[in-house]
């Protein structure tokens, strides 16, 4: 069997910097199509991204000559790579979505320029296990769904008959449970299948870069830098005596600094040094920093082989029981968290949709995430690198104990598999060793709960130690585990004020509590649901939460049992959730002693844990949807973390919003969101006079105002300016209903958006005298006979055929598709309601 190397780094073998036509066989099918991407700087390696001429199918076959048998056996589509086989059911109403084996083929046509050199395979991840066929014959196998790895194929490359169309390549993803892997099957999100990350044939020559490791130690007193590169060599000859290898490292401007020249010891046959090859020292570095995130750049060359590697130089400091430092000075991390997930593509998202997400996540003002709960594609942290954003990146062990040796000797490789694949990002602030892992339910190899416990003590205690031993500069952390809160160097309580237990309220109390319970608090995941386009007139948080007590404890999670809450028993507004933040947010700015926060979620993502929410399937706690649509908490966010002086903005509360309710003359709350000085509002035309943002006024920090609306039409405008009078408006218009509503009757479905394919549909709920009832959360089935489609299991509120009504409305999408369809609407004790589209 040849080699499997799953330590690759992160710019080893795969540079995306420019591009060649490589070959193409497209008048035959299937046929592959590659991409060879050459960097410049590193002539002596190339890579062929496979994208396109794949093939799939969704279901267990028995190997590779089963995949190979067409329609004689199972039927194959034509797929592009980024794919995950769970892009249309992660979220669907009715069925928990597919686990189990799904098959990938396509063919390769190998042209490996180097004499002597290696061909290999490199996954960027491949959910949640793989088993790679070359031909016929056996590639390897690989565990884990989120760390690369890497196969050499050379042997079976050359043994390989072609069949016409290439060499075949077979490789078979499977998500099917499975108690000894990780993460838990118990874990809040969908654990997805398929080739969900790139997948590229590489070329090196015999001796090769594998990979290069960057140490830096920045001086107390910032004025320099110790930097020290080491690498490890692929090598299937032994190099030449006296061949040398030489290392530059690059400014964050391209300037030369350092050049360096090592010699392989002829009488070992190997490296001297443990693959050290040169220590420097940078006077005056360029720090970098989510203000000024500079990265400097080595250059490691061997023979044919250059491999480029950017790095960054910064100092942290943890105080004790206080804040967090970089490079000096206290910064308070400002963040939020990352799943892999997006509506229609799951976890196949293709290069430009993360640029996209990682953009927007910066644009919000935060300098801080976590990557949750899994190692993530490498595209993510050098986006990190580049925006300045701190990374807690996590392992895999999630909602789960201790399940037997199997378990934890898989732990242990993810763990060295992500700090020795992402080490050199600047980024990377902390190494998380796991999340919620005592959970009443979690399985476990011990015999009873005190065995149980120490087991989980004994693991996290063994990988604090591993993640110190591989990387002594970085701090170790986790999330919720009280009784082992101890061990990791920075510890995260459950803390969930205003949702699952207490009142947002009790924010500051509970912070202050945990504070001095462990050496280094930060605050990982707080937040609530909000259904998008629901909104209160009117918030009454006494109204809830029976204790005290903020933290997730039990199965709190679950909408039935347990003591009163929010989470349970609120509405799930947008207003709610907007207000919960607003008051987060402004204790965490007024608290100089915490390290910081990361609220819990930025996108909306699938769970199979959540079949009753209003969107089914679907953790609801995201700033934006499924789909980057933004909430309207994603622009509270903005009002804190932006800077007025650069990045003015301002945002009148309810956009998605377009009836309001009350009696005539009733004043009724506009909120307005900015990080401007002033904000001037103007109703139907009318100045309703400027106001000063205080921080300590809640909400909306003093900018809202009381006013009453006029019934039918109304329009807000609002204009904030900033320290220096720069302005920025915002507008909406919305209709303000007086009659009061009965109990609900029918519904009404009318035609609001039409394109060249689709046709958006919405449906409102009425009582027996038209009026709308803008109160009802009633969950409604959206149904299509004819020959469109519905465009639903996107996991977003116009976007599911199975969703709750936000203030007694609903919409959806179909495609058209040719001739005429008709669209249904139903719930439980009301009668069916029908629109046709031609």
């Amino acid at each position: 069997m040849p080699s499997l190397l799953p330590r690759l780094t992160r710019r080893s073998f795969l540079s995306r910097t420019a591009a060649v036509a490589f070959a193409t066989a497209a008048s035959q099918a299937p046929a592959a199509s590659l991409l060879r991407f050459v960097d410049p700087a590193n002539p002596g390696v190339s890579s062929a991204r496979l994208d396109t001429g794949w093939e799939f199918f969704r279901g267990a076959l028995d190997g590779p000559w089963e995949a190979w048998r067409g329609e004689e056996i199972a039927s194959f589509a034509s797929v592009t790579l980024p794919h995950c086989f769970n892009a249309q059911d992660g979220c669907d109403p009715d069925q928990p979505m597919y686990r189990g084996q799904a098959w990938y083929r396509t063919h390769l046509q190998p042209a490996n320029p180097y004499p002597g050199g290696r061909t290999l395979l490199h996954f960027l991840g491949a959910g949640q296990a793989a088993q790679v066929w070359i031909g016929d014959k056996f590639a390897g196998k690989h565990v884990g769904g989120y760390d690369e790895f890497l196969l050499d194929i050379t042997g079976l490359i050359a043994a390989a008959k072609p069949d016409g169309q290439g060499v075949r390549l077979t490789v078979q993803t499977d998500n099917s449970p499975d108690l000894q892997r990780l993460p838990s099957d118990l874990s809040d999100f969908s654990l997805y299948g398929g080739l969900y990350r790139p997948v590229s044939l590489v070329y090196v020559p015999a001796v090769a870069v594998e990979a290069v490791h960057i140490r830096s130690v920045v001086a107390s007193d910032l004025k320099s830098a110790k930097v020290t590169v080491s690498c490890r060599f692929l090598a299937t000859a032994l190099p030449q005596p006296g061949q040398a290898v030489t290392t530059e490292v690059l400014s964050p401007t391209g300037r030369s600094l350092h050049r360096a020249t090592t010699q392989w010891n002829a009488n070992e046959g190997g490296f001297p040094g443990d693959g050290h090859l040169t220590t420097l020292t940078l006077d005056a570095p360029e720090l970098w920093s989510p203000a000024t995130p500079r990265l400097y750049t080595a250059r490691v060359t061997v023979g044919d082989h250059t491999t480029t590697e950017r790095f960054g130089v910064r100092h942290t400091e943890w105080v004790e029981h206080g804040p967090f430092k970089l490079n000096g000075e206290r910064l308070l991390l400002r963040g939020t968290h990352r799943h892999e997930d997006h509506a229609g593509l799951a976890a196949g998202l293709p290069d430009a949709l993360i640029r996209q997400e990682m953009q927007l996540i910066k644009s919000m003002g935060a300098n801080f995430i976590r990557l949750a709960h899994y190692q993530q594609n490498r595209l993510v942290l050098e986006l990190c690198d580049e925006l300045g954003l701190l990374v807690w990146e996590e392992l895999t062990w999630c909602r789960s104990g201790v399940a037997g040796e199997p378990f934890k000797a898989m732990a242990r490789e993810k763990l060295h598999n992500l700090i020795d694949q992402h080490q050199n990002h600047p980024c990377v602030l902390m190494w998380g060793l796991g999340n919620e892992d005592d959970w009443p339910n979690e399985y476990t190899a011990s015999p009873d709960e005190a065995s149980a416990k120490q087991a989980i003590r004994d693991l996290m205690t063994e990988l604090r130690d591993l993640a110190h031993a591989l990387d002594p500069t970085r701090m170790t952390s986790f999330r919720r585990c009280d009784f082992a809160r101890d061990i990791p160097d920075v510890y995260s309580p459950s803390i969930w004020a205003g949702w699952y237990g207490g009142r947002y309220t009790d924010y500051q109390k509970s912070l202050e509590k945990e504070r001095n319970r462990v050496k280094h608090m930060i605050h990982i995941e707080w937040g609530a649901d909000s259904h998008t386009g629901r909104h209160a007139e009117q918030l009454d948080p006494a109204a809830v939460a029976a204790t005290q007590n903020t933290a997730e404890v039990g199965l709190a999670y679950q909408s039935t049992g347990g003591p009163a809450r929010f989470s349970r028993d609120g509405d799930w507004s947008e207003t709610y959730a907007c207000e919960l933040f607003d008051w987060h947010l402004k204790t965490q700015e007024q608290l100089p002693w915490l390290t910081g926060a990361a609220q819990w979620i930025f996108k909306d993502f699938t769970t199979p844990l959540r079949v009753e929410n209003p969107i089914p399937r679907m953790n609801q706690k995201g700033l934006v949807e499924r789909d980057l649509t933004p909430k309207e908490a994603f622009y509270v966010f903005q009002s804190y973390w932006t800077d007025p002086a650069t990045d003015p903005m301002v945002r009148l509360y309810g956009h998605s919003w377009p009836v309001r309710w009350g009696k005539a003359d009733q004043p009724r709350m506009v909120r307005v969101y900015s990080n401007c000085q002033t904000a001037e509002l103007f109703l139907n035309g009318k100045s309703c006079g400027v106001k000063k943002r205080a921080i300590d006024d809640f909400p909306c920090a003093g900018l809202r105002w009381m006013l009453p609306f006029q019934p039918g039409r109304n329009t807000l405008r609002v204009v904030a300016r900033n320290a220096a009078g720069k302005e920025v408006s915002d507008t909406i218009d919305f209709a303000y209903q007086t009659e009061s509503w009965a109990a609900p009757a029918a519904f009404e479905l009318k035609t609001i958006a039409t394109t060249a394919k689709t046709t958006t549909v919405e449906a409102t709920l009425h009582d027996a005298e038209g009026v709308l009832c803008l109160d009802s959360r009633l969950q409604v089935r959206f149904s299509l006979a004819g020959a469109g489609v519905l465009i639903d299991n996107f996991g977003t509120a116009s976007g599911s055929r199975v969703v709750q009504l936000s203030n007694g409305r609903a919409r959806i999408t179909l495609e058209r598709r040719g001739g005429a369809s008709t669209l249904g609407i139903a719930a439980e004790g009301l009668p069916a309601a029908f629109h046709t589209i031609t």
